[in-house]
């Protein structure tokens, strides 16, 4: 979250840009700001039709009692100059659905060709259900914005909602937010702050963000079918005691890009500090695919990246069913109290496959930990190898044109998410564990899939995914 040599060198390029466009440009795609409409300040209840596009200035705000709708094919973007950020405030809500031929497009403002990790602020969603910590605020929104319930909250006073519904996405895409909205302050692609279980998100993307893609600060929301490409930052980011349930996921990283603060593909956190503070997060990931910078040998082009699971103070977050491979390094347990939350069964990691850059690398333990603890605890459920390369890939059954490899951000195309035929990825899944049967997980998961990863024979992707955003033309 933390890159303020990486912003400073955007914001020159954005000068410099900026600089180059005629007055007529006005730093936007469509050619001129005229033929977009403008969206800023505090947003009343309305819905925003396919027939126009929309223009994000500043921070746009949808309050308590008001509903933003999104129609299917609407593109928004988010300006620049003024780090457009759309936020939907505790008690606002959002209605995106759009379809697999007609995705909802949030984007950067800039033209094809230019647009760049965090052209802007991205979506923020803010809800009532259960949080951690007293007053948490959404990083840089000034003024500031609160979110989650909390019995101690003094700004709510309230008991936590934790079935409220902020809104519904479906087929949404996220592109090139991100932005520094203050010093060493960046929104994710998409954020989430105490969400509750009536919240809807399925089919969304994000796509080359300039922090985390998708980040749960508490709350008890769910998701299906989620993909982070080309992330700066972190995939998948949890903390504040978030609860929710995640199945089918996909997160591919470019070998370029990664943050100083250190990029994982899971980041599991329970605060800012180790402090014994409930609930823990402790949502369920099931069915998730990780594909790392590394497709081939165990060395990588930007040293900062670090896990594919880094779990830290006294988190419990539940992994099951998935597939990791292509980060230098495999899980790490950075406290003491991450592992007595996995030995006493709070949190599990369960029937997951990781394929390891190299033997030394595979477990990882903080202060008080040992890597041999790590080791123990993982081999007991789940199963690593070590050797990233085409033939163990191959082995498995992902398709190794689903690395980057040596291709520039532009040049992916063409990946093959689904598993080949016969292969050991297809078979495998479990569904036994007592976790899965849990109150608010019985009925989400769909415990009829053998595969492990996000993919069987089906491409979910297919039709609303964009992998190559910075040349489409909106």
């Amino acid at each position: 979250m933390r890159n303020t040599m990486k912003k400073a060198a955007l914001f020159l390029l954005a000068a410099l840009t900026i600089a180059s466009c005629s007055k007529d440009d006005n730093d936007n795609n469509n050619g001129n700001q005229s033929t977009l409409e403008v969206l800023e300040g505090n947003l009343t209840t309305r819905t925003l039709t396919a027939d126009k596009k929309y223009l994000l200035r500043g921070q746009v705000f949808v309050r308590n009692g008001q509903t933003l709708t999104i129609e299917p094919g609407t593109v928004i973007f988010g300006d620049r100059r003024t780090r457009g950020t759309l936020i939907i405030d505790r008690g606002g809500k959002i209605i995106a659905n759009g379809t697999a031929s007609r995705p909802i497009v949030m984007t950067s403002s800039v033209e094809e060709g230019l647009r760049d990790r965090g052209d802007w602020g991205g979506l923020v969603i803010l809800g009532n259900a259960a949080c951690n910590q007293i007053d948490p605020a959404v990083e840089g929104i000034d003024p500031p914005v609160f979110f989650g319930g909390n019995p101690g909250n003094t700004t709510s006073a309230s008991t936590p909602n934790n079935t409220e519904s902020s809104g519904e996405l479906r087929y949404v895409r996220v592109e090139f937010a991100g932005i520094e909205l203050s010093p060493n302050n960046e929104t994710n692609s998409i954020t989430m702050g105490g969400l509750g279980s009536g919240t809807v998100m399925e089919y969304c993307m994000v796509s080359f963000g300039g922090d985390d893609g998708f980040e749960w600060f508490g709350g008890t929301n769910n998701g299906k079918y989620l993909i982070s490409f080309a992330m700066w930052d972190d995939d998948f980011d949890v903390d504040f005691g978030w609860s929710g349930n995640v199945q089918f996921g996909l997160a591919v990283r470019y070998p370029g890009y990664a943050d100083q603060s250190g990029s994982n593909g899971f980041e599991t956190d329970n605060g800012p500090n180790d402090n014994d503070v409930q609930p823990y997060t402790a949502g369920v990931f099931s069915n998730v695919t990780i594909v790392g910078p590394i497709n081939s040998g165990s060395s990588v082009s930007n040293a900062n990246f670090q896990h594919a699971i880094d779990a830290r103070r006294r988190t419990a977050l539940s992994i099951f069913n998935s597939f990791l491979t292509g980060f230098p390094r495999g899980l790490r347990f950075n406290q003491p109290s991450v592992m007595t939350n996995y030995q006493n069964g709070t949190g599990v990691l369960a029937n997951n496959i990781l394929i390891a850059a190299s033997s030394s690398n595979r477990y990882l333990a903080g202060s008080g930990v040992s890597a041999d603890s790590v080791r123990a605890y993982w081999e007991a459920n789940n199963q690593t190898f070590v050797g990233i390369n085409d033939s163990t890939h191959n082995h498995w059954g992902l398709n190794p044109n689903v690395f980057y490899g040596n291709r520039l951000p532009e040049q992916y195309s063409g990946a093959t998410f689904t598993v080949q035929a016969g292969k050991p990825l297809l078979s495998g899944a479990s569904f036994a564990h007592p976790k899965f049967n849990e109150p608010g997980r019985a009925n989400f998961f769909d415990k009829n899939v053998t595969f492990r990863g996000g993919f069987g024979t089906t491409d979910w992707t297919a039709g609303w995914a964009e992998f190559n955003p910075i040349n489409k033309k909106y």
